[in-house]
Formats: structure tokens, C-alpha cells, sequence
């Protein structure tokens, strides 16, 4: 993925890059936060749908918004590893 990317042709871009790289790998360790939170979440939700099955809609729709509020974490990972990947705001600095 490092020598495919068309950024690699300016000069001393390739350290650059190889660092944008262990970088976007390493945000994306942000992303065991929200499936720990979400499975969290199911697991309770089942708790709850078990002992009040007639809340069962209610207990569902607050978990599924959970869910949702505990993906971001994840999602905000993965566009600052896609722009450290492929719109490297650090090549500039090269000049």
C-alpha cells in the first residue's frame, strides 16, 4: 500500500509516508473502544428485554442510539487513517 500510493514520486516522501502509515494503523487500535461498548450495550439490552419483554421497543431503540453514539469513535479513527494514507496534510512540510 506505501509504494501503490502516488504521493511516494516527491523527495523523502517515502519516510513520511511509511510513518503515516504506522500511524493510521494505530488509530485504528481505536476502534476495540466502541466494540467492547457496543457489545456492552447488546448484552444489557438483552438483560433488560428479558425481565420487561413489553419494553422490549423501547429498550431496543435507547440501545440502538447507544450504539450509534459509541461507533463514532471508530468512525473519526478511520478518517484520520484514510487522510494520513491518502491525503497526507505532512508532504507539504517537505516543500
Amino acid at each position: 500500500m506505501l509504494f501503490g500510493n502516488p504521493l511516494v514520486s516527491q523527495k523523502g516522501s517515502v519516510f513520511v509516508l511509511a510513518a503515516s502509515a504506522i500511524g493510521a494503523g494505530i488509530s485504528m487500535i481505536a476502534g476495540i473502544g466502541p466494540g467492547i461498548g457496543q457489545g456492552y450495550a447488546a448484552g444489557k439490552g438483552a438483560e433488560a428485554v428479558g425481565r420487561r419483554p413489553k419494553l422490549q421497543s423501547t429498550v431496543i431503540k435507547t440501545m440502538l442510539l447507544g450504539q450509534a453514539v459509541a461507533q463514532t469513535t471508530g468512525i473519526y479513527a478511520l478518517i484520520i487513517a484514510l487522510l494520513l494514507l491518502f491525503a497526507n496534510p505532512l508532504l507539504k512540510l517537505l516543500g
